[in-house]
């Protein structure tokens, strides 16, 4: 175990050295990448990023865009061969259609680079011509995002708190009654091995329809070529105290071993250990109205994932001798167009408690961390309406499922963040003072003008801050 984590970290110094020596001595390399939880927006999020970038009318807040530097931003192909190509213009064609809608959610791995031509500034910017930056967004399943946290955890560990976690929900009653019928110390049955994991996959799919945020092993929902293999055939078990070999808890123990050796590793060796920049981007509306033990199921969920993150600063000596880190998090709450604007203060103060752990834990080591509120494409429009004489403030937009217009009143969400995060921290049933709506909307039809992208929300700040610096 030792040696295999020794061997991982100077296989990730080497190809870091290579990255940093390239990114520095030749045309700069932004890599971004971009998670998030269960129903996030995701796809929505690049694919509107990049076509702002290039049409570039709706991006003020970009700092080097206002000051004109931004001469030109134009696709290439991407870096890495053997990744997937985010299909940008197919996503880009779903959301301007007559009759737009939603892109399908991320399944696999992608990526895409777009590459832009800066005006330097300075006093020698007279001297010299415009220089490239290359911006290399990685996308990937926020199925997958959690996993991350495995790394750190023995078998036994995750057994355990699964268990617990599994222990105060209703969807988990299947599972429960089929694990407590199991003597993890008989031998190995291997139909029995079957039956626990289809069971607990059939958990987690649900446990993500409810809104909870924490549902690994992630690669249980979205298996692709892994299914049905021994490596996605294992669940947690109530403790053994001495298992015996080729027992059913030796072999589960195994499994997850393996789980953590042969999938999550070789992710992170391949794609987290070479980011700089990240954005985590969360449906904190939907955890909301799912209820008090979503919120806190999310809480926890950003706080055990920052830890793969690997944050930092990334000067050029500490790359070459440790390789890289984020230098910059970006927390979003995203579908911030589904509450009016003014109640986007008090999701970004909301976002900012729930993120609060991760956050310190981020600055302390050296990362720059920020909580928004944004929508990376604005389905809705806002408007006021008089009810029972009180005015409220009310967002209009094409419903998802009927297709009609609707003006829509989702309730207030409170000023101070612990009238949230205090029940949930206490495991409440539901909130007791209001219950928080949602809805489904569906884009919105869109009549850009030349050289504008799709209309957002803070799009262009949470782009700033992400890649500005190196602009």
């Amino acid at each position: 175990m030792v040696i295999s984590t020794i061997a991982d970290t100077v296989t990730r110094g080497i190809e870091n050295v290579t990255d940093t020596v390239s990114g520095t001595f030749f045309e700069p390399v932004i890599r971004l990448g971009v998670t998030g939880l269960a129903r996030s927006g995701k796809t929505v999020f690049i694919t509107s990023l990049v076509a702002n970038l290039m049409d570039r009318g709706r991006m003020p807040g970009l700092l080097a865009q206002n000051e004109g530097r931004i001469l030109s931003a134009y696709l290439q192909p991407q870096p890495d061969d053997t990744l997937p190509r985010f299909d940008f213009e197919s996503h880009l064609g779903d959301l301007t259609a007559q009759d737009p809608r939603w892109p399908d959610s991320t399944r696999s791995i992608s990526e895409l680079r777009i590459s832009m031509k800066i005006r330097p500034t300075g006093l020698l910017s007279g001297l010299q011509g415009p220089r490239t930056v290359h911006l290399d967004i990685v996308d990937y399943p926020g199925e997958w995002l959690l996993d991350l946290g495995l790394l750190e955890k023995t078998y036994p560990q995750w057994a355990a708190e699964t268990l617990a976690r599994m222990d105060q929900r209703n969807s988990a009653q299947d599972y429960l009654a089929l694990a407590r019928t199991v003597d993890g110390s008989a031998d190995l049955d291997e139909p029995r091995a079957q039956a626990l994991a289809a069971s607990f996959t059939r958990y987690l799919t649900q446990a993500r329809r409810d809104g909870f945020s924490d549902c690994t092993p992630g690669r249980f929902l979205l298996p692709g070529d892994l299914a049905g293999s021994p490596v996605l055939t294992f669940a947690p078990l109530p403790a053994v105290t001495t298992p015996p070999r080729k027992s059913l808890w030796r072999e589960m123990e195994r499994r997850f071993e393996a789980y953590k050796s042969q999938v999550v590793k070789p992710f992170f060796r391949g794609h987290f250990a070479r980011i700089d920049r990240q954005i985590v981007l969360v449906d904190a509306l939907g955890a909301i109205h799912a209820g008090p033990k979503a919120v806190e199921d999310m809480r926890q969920a950003m706080t055990d994932i920052l830890s793969a993150f690997r944050p930092g600063r990334n000067a050029f000596l500490s790359q070459l001798l440790r390789g890289k880190r984020v230098e910059k998090i970006l927390f979003a709450a995203t579908k911030s167009d589904h509450l009016h604007h003014t109640q986007h203060p008090r999701l970004t103060a909301i976002m900012q408690a729930l993120t609060r752990d991760a956050r310190d834990r981020a600055q302390f080591a050296g990362a720059e961390t920020r909580a928004m509120a944004i929508a990376s494409l604005r389905a809705t429009v806002e408007e006021t309406r008089t009810h029972n004489g009180t005015d409220l403030d009310c967002v209009r937009g094409r419903l998802l499922d009927s297709g009609k217009q609707a003006a829509f009143y989702p309730g207030e969400l409170p000023l101070d963040p612990s009238h949230l995060l205090g029940p949930a921290r206490d495991g409440a049933e539901k909130w007791l003072d209001q219950d928080y709506q949602i809805m489904r909307f569906a884009p919105a039809r869109l009549s850009p003008k030349p050289g504008e992208g799709p209309p957002h929300i803070r799009l262009d700040r949470a782009a700033h801050f992400l890649i500005g610096d190196r602009l």
